[in-house]
């Protein structure tokens, strides 16, 4: 038996990197997930490697800052599954530049991703929630413990410098949690934010040439950061590396278990030690 059996979750941002790693633990532990991805064939593959583990998945692909996305991706939850019980907004990309030549495009860009779809996506699952939860009062059953894990970064906490976009976007998720935190908790809701400092994932390990892109929303957004600074990064944090995407979402996991039913409105920090 699995501590999430009979839960089912959505995690955005999850046919890759981070989000991948939180899907997988999430389904290894019973829960069903709906995973999603910009692509479909990373977010199929996901499904794929959870259904082969004997877990349940389904794929609900596009871009979270589609004006109808927020409603699809809830509603595959509910009719697929049958209900909703942990919510984890991990999707998201950077674009930097310093604030005299960052763009209203830019800062729109990371706002939309970062802030606002984590918002669409909490207000399209309030409906669902706040139903299921009166239908348990009614039927005099008692009301489970729902989860929300919304990703931030050590960013948000303490700013970085050419990042003035994400750190406000990243801050922005904080507001979001404490305050959510407060209204949903009536419908025993923990609310909660993971901030990560230094992972390894494909946006970092990519070489910072200006060759490395991602494609987002027909928009090139170049990654990368470069070796030698990473390095530098490094000698910085207490356990003396960059964590791991595996080690990322064992962060979030740990919100989402019944372990911490009582935790909300807080921030976890995930960065070995280290803090803007």
């Amino acid at each position: 038996m699995g501590k999430l059996d009979g839960k089912t979750a959505i995690v955005s941002g999850s046919g890759r990197g981070i989000g991948r790693e939180i899907a997988l633990k999430l389904a290894g532990d019973g829960a069903a997930v709906v995973v999603n991805d910009l692509d479909e064939a990373p977010a199929e593959q996901t499904v794929a490697d959870i259904r082969d583990a004997g877990g349940r998945a389904v794929a609900c692909t596009g871009s979270v800052t589609d004006d109808d996305f927020a409603d699809r991706f809830v509603g595959t939850a509910t009719e697929t599954f049958g209900g909703l019980d942990i919510i984890v907004n991990n999707a998201g990309y950077t674009w930097d530049s310093v604030i005299q030549k960052m763009s209203d495009e830019q800062w729109d860009a990371i706002l939309d991703v970062h802030l606002k779809a984590p918002f669409r996506i909490l207000r399209a699952a309030q409906p669902v929630i706040s139903a299921a939860v009166k239908q348990a009062r009614r039927d005099g059953e008692p009301v489970p413990c729902r989860k929300v894990v919304t990703i931030s970064s050590i960013a948000g906490l303490g700013g970085n410098a050419g990042q003035v976009n994400y750190a406000a976007a990243k801050a922005g998720v904080t507001g979001l949690t404490k305050t959510l935190a407060k209204e949903w908790g009536r419908y025993n809701v923990t609310v909660n934010t993971v901030a990560f400092g230094l992972i390894r994932t494909r946006l970092t390990e990519a070489p910072a040439t200006g060759e490395s892109t991602i494609d987002v929303a027909g928009r090139e957004i170049h990654v990368g950061v470069n070796p030698d600074l990473l390095e530098t990064m490094e000698q910085m944090i207490p356990l003396g590396r960059a964590g791991t995407p595996a080690e990322a979402a064992g962060a979030v996991y740990l919100l989402c278990l019944p372990e911490s039913d009582y935790v909300s409105a807080q921030t976890l920090v995930c960065g070995g030690g280290f803090f803007l």
